[in-house]
């Protein structure tokens, strides 16, 4: 491959994280960063593996600390280091496969983590207001709803949830199964009734008014007939919080929060959250326990002299 273009590099090294198992949405998330990678290089003059080095790598990197989102913010931590693993992971593939005698992105450091509190979490009489905005006399209200719901009731991310398959609903014994979950971790969650009785109405009607031809066995389909994309599910549920007056910021990431804090105060394990949540690591999930504010209120009042 010593004349392949770096696109080419790219999809064979995709391809390789194919065969060793990675999850298909982080495979994707891959492909989008090295692609705005290669294009960026090609510009500086590098199109071979062979034209990277360290010093060009960094200026990337810089680069990404200097672009913007549209409201004028830095781009988060999870937007300037993911390119960055991904890069580091492409040339150390190109590094296994002899390509490359040694790895220029090795010695690449990654942007600082904040430990920052989550976005604001709704109250639970807020996450109703929200619940009750979709027009559920239509097919798209009635499955915007039942979006909704399932975020509010399991707390899963917006990519598990716009990737659910009918066959993954066990709606008897009322639980849910997340296929290739973050890490290609597949888990259960469980369904509360109310929730199981709306994805009854939705799968009975909403989505039966939703198939065009052929069913693509997606439980939330768009209204073209085929599996909603994450970033339509992710543009309803941000404009459903700006509808509701509570903004949009964060939007189905909101709802998981909102989840994890309003159990944690109504007495969860943070151990059962960690399984509930899918998180890799204990203290991914112990982040929510100090937005849960109502516990320390509580014995604040009980114990300090003042009161």
């Amino acid at each position: 491959m010593a004349h392949h273009t770096m696109g080419a590099w790219v999809e064979s090294h995709l391809e390789w994280l194919e065969a060793k198992g990675y999850a298909r949405g982080t495979i994707q998330s891959r492909r989008g960063y090295l692609r705005k990678f290669v294009a960026w290089s090609a510009g500086q003059g590098a199109t071979q593996p062979h034209d990277f080095a360290l010093p060009l790598i960094e200026a990337y990197r810089v680069h990404l600390h200097t672009l913007r989102r549209r409201d004028g913010a830095p781009l988060g931590w999870g937007s300037r280091a993911q390119p960055l693993l991904a890069i580091r992971g492409l040339f150390r593939w190109l590094t296994l496969t002899g390509e490359l005698s040694s790895n220029p992105a090795a010695d690449v450091e990654l942007p600082r983590r904040g430990r920052r509190l989550p976005r604001r979490v709704l109250s639970a009489s807020e996450v109703e207001r929200v619940l009750a905005l979709p027009n559920i006399r239509t097919g798209t209200g009635l499955r915007d709803r039942t979006i909704l719901e399932v975020l509010y009731w399991t707390g899963i991310r917006r990519a598990e949830c716009a990737n659910l398959d009918l066959r993954d609903l066990d709606l008897g014994r009322g639980v849910l199964l997340i296929r290739d979950g973050k890490g290609a971790r597949d888990r259960f969650v469980p369904l509360g009734r109310r929730v199981t009785v709306w994805l009854t109405h939705y799968i009975r009607r909403g989505r039966t008014s939703l198939l065009k031809s052929g069913d693509p066995g997606a439980l939330f389909l768009s209204r073209l007939g085929g599996q909603i994309s994450v970033k339509r599910l992710g543009a309803m549920v941000h404009d459903a919080l700006w509808a509701a007056g509570l903004g949009g910021g964060g939007a189905c990431h909101r709802f998981r929060h909102t989840v994890a804090t309003l159990m944690l105060e109504g007495g969860a394990d943070i151990r059962d959250l960690q399984e509930l949540l899918g998180h890799e690591q204990l203290n991914t999930t112990a982040l929510y326990a100090r937005v849960s504010i109502q516990r320390l209120q509580e014995v604040h009042r009980r114990t300090h002299p003042a009161w």
